[in-house]
Order: C-alpha cells, then structure tokens, then sequence
C-alpha cells in the first residue's frame, strides 16, 4: 500500500489530476505507516508520522494565505495605477518583505516537517530492518532544507523514488532480532 501510494506521489505531476492522484498516493503512505506502526507495536511511528503531516499542512496554510494577503494588495495596488494613489515603487517593496516572510514560513514548516518524518522513518528502518526508511528519511530532510536553492526539488524527488523501493522492500513478517547463542553447559 505505501509503495503504490509512494508511485501515486510521483504522478502528482501530471496535468489536471495530479493533485487528486498525488493525494490519494498520500493517503495510502499515511495508511501504510499506521499499519507498520500497529504491526511493529510503536505508537511513535504513526504519531510522528502525523505530526509530520500537521506541521506541513499548517505551515502551507499559514504561509499560503500569508502570500495571498499580500498579492491581493499588490493587485489592489496596480488596479489604481493612473488615478489617485495609484501604484508606487515605493508601495512594491513594503510588499515584497511580507511575501518573502510567507514563504518562509512554509519552507520553516517543511523543515519541521520533515524532523518529524525523520524520526518516524528511522523507526521504521529499526523495526523492520528496512535501511532506506533511514536514506528517504535523510534526503527528504535534505530536500527541504534545500528547497530555498530549488536544489530541494531534485532532492525530494529522488526520495520519493527511495520511498517506493522501501515499501516495497518490507518483507511480510517482521525481523526478528535472533538471540544470542546459549553457552554449552560445562
């Protein structure tokens, strides 16, 4: 399930449905990783897995409507262009600073983000024995501390690709850690 989701993820970019496919791709990842968290008995996996989710949502709500605020200004602004307190450089650079500080925001909430999916991911890896839960987590970490470059893109693409070769590495029945060899009696 988390690896089909993880290649609906992928498909996010294809024109007109790609926000609904990518959507359903991320319900099934989140489904997946409550399975794995019930299955390896660690309430954590799923719980930093949600709050992963939440961050990044708040931060793309927050930011979003942030920016949005002020690019209605600047449209208010540029339909007085000619009449009286028409458009202005000066009024331009009051609003550059507020989008900046939206964008900010949600680049700071990405980054919260993945923390969160960090630790969840790591768990993963531990629990299953799965090693590129800790590799996606990684460079989804990595990615999002890069997206102000716009190198994070690549970054994040790259795991996701990761993402769906660990899903679909997980074996059926956990590992077992073996126990140690019993001395021989003497």
């Amino acid at each position: 399930m988390g690896g089909i989701g993880s290649i609906l993820i992928v498909l996010t970019a294809l024109p007109s449905v790609g926000w609904l496919v990518g959507l359903i791709g991320f319900i099934l990842v989140l489904v997946a990783v409550k399975y794995i968290s019930d299955e390896v008995r660690d309430p954590s996996v799923f719980n930093n897995m949600l709050i992963s989710v939440l961050a990044g949502i708040a931060g793309i709500v927050v930011g979003a409507a942030f920016v949005l605020a002020e690019l209605f200004t600047i449209t208010s602004i540029m339909s007085g262009v000619g009449g009286p307190g028409g458009f202005e450089p000066s009024s331009l650079l009051g609003i550059v600073g507020p989008v900046m500080l939206g964008l900010a925001m949600i680049w700071v909430a990405f980054i919260v983000s993945a923390v969160f999916l960090k630790k969840s991911y790591d768990n993963i890896a531990l629990k299953l024995n799965v090693g590129l839960f800790r590799t996606t987590a990684l460079l989804y970490l990595i990615g999002a501390a890069t997206l102000i470059i716009l190198v994070g893109f690549i970054v994040l693409l790259v795991a996701v690709i990761l993402q769906i070769v660990a899903f679909f590495s997980i074996q059926e029945q956990p590992v077992q850690p073996t126990a140690p060899p019993q001395p021989s009696p003497v």
